[in-house]
């Protein structure tokens, strides 16, 4: 069937960005790409036209623009939409997407293009498909960057769990930076799919990766040792209903690096950790963007 697509665009302050993905989420979008320029986030994604009356985009258009008054950002966002076809639609996005380089040592490259033939990068090849983005949000950056700190010179093998793994990212930027296991875990069964596709796509071996579609709390169960390590990207209320589950999975000492946060959450998320028993040991901030580092010390 050729089913027509609705290519919606978000025109935003970046500090409503992460509003912006909640909404589209609940929306039922299948696909994002996002660019940043001149201060000026541009957000496009897409859903079957089938599925969307003008009256519920009209209605999406409202509450962004109640986020940004609760954010008290000076700027409206603006959307507006197109009809394309279902052959254009897959492809569309790839367009905006371009090899980026992430903290000291990655390179984000999209499946498609060429690779080069020399370079001291470590390539981090990804195909988000239709359900996820392209990794290159500040999130994402952030906690390739911190696994890049715990990782690069690591002086014992480390186990790692990234809960939530969407496209399988950061596992695999893990993995490739030399953590011995890692086992990902995702309640949707697209993030299962595609984080085994790019592992492949990047020649894991995947002995060294578990994926299976679960939570934080199935992972209890699987290595009921714990973990040297958690990666966790998600959004800031998630992370603090996580907390509990963080203590039983973390060995002694170990720590755990979450993102999904904008500056003005780092205090809710601090304080639900500190709660736990947790200390702060690092934040990181990047366009607005913030990843906490946390561990539970030994008494």
């Amino acid at each position: 069937m050729n089913e027509s697509w609705l290519e919606i665009s978000v025109k935003c302050d970046p500090l409503l960005e992460e509003s912006v993905y909640w909404r589209i989420d609940e929306f039922g979008c299948s696909g994002t790409a996002v660019e940043i320029k001149d201060g000026i986030c541009l957000i496009r994604f897409y859903i079957p036209q089938v599925k969307v009356e003008t009256r519920a985009i009209e209605t999406l258009a409202d509450l962004l623009k109640q986020d940004a008054i609760s954010l008290n950002l000076t700027s409206q966002p603006t959307l507006s939409w197109l009809t394309i076809s279902n052959e254009d639609w897959a492809n569309s996005w790839k367009q905006y997407w371009h090899p980026t380089p992430i903290g000291e040592n990655f390179v984000v490259y999209p499946a498609w293009l060429t690779l080069p033939e020399k370079t001291k990068d470590i390539i981090l090849r990804l195909d988000p498909g239709s359900a996820f983005g392209t990794g290159t949000h500040p999130t994402t950056a952030l906690c390739l960057e911190s696994l890049e700190i715990h990782l690069i010179d690591q002086l014992e093998p480390m186990v790692i769990a990234d809960i939530g793994c969407g496209s399988g990212i950061l596992s695999i930027g893990a993995l490739l930076l030399g953590a011995h296991k890692l086992y990902a875990v995702d309640e949707d069964i697209l993030a299962i799919t595609a984080t085994e596709s790019n592992a492949l796509l990047n020649s894991i071996d995947l002995d060294s990766l578990y994926v299976a579609q679960g939570s934080a709390a199935d992972l209890v169960q699987i290595l009921p040792q714990g973990f040297d390590l958690i990666v966790c990207n998600i959004l800031a209320e998630v992370l603090v209903d996580l907390m509990k589950d963080f203590t039983k999975l973390l060995k002694p000492n170990g720590r755990a690096i979450l993102s999904g946060l904008i500056t003005s959450q780092v205090d809710y998320v601090s304080q639900s950790a500190k709660e736990h028993g947790y200390l702060v040991s690092a934040i990181r901030t990047k366009n607005s963007w913030c990843c906490l580092e946390i561990y539970l010390p030994v008494n």
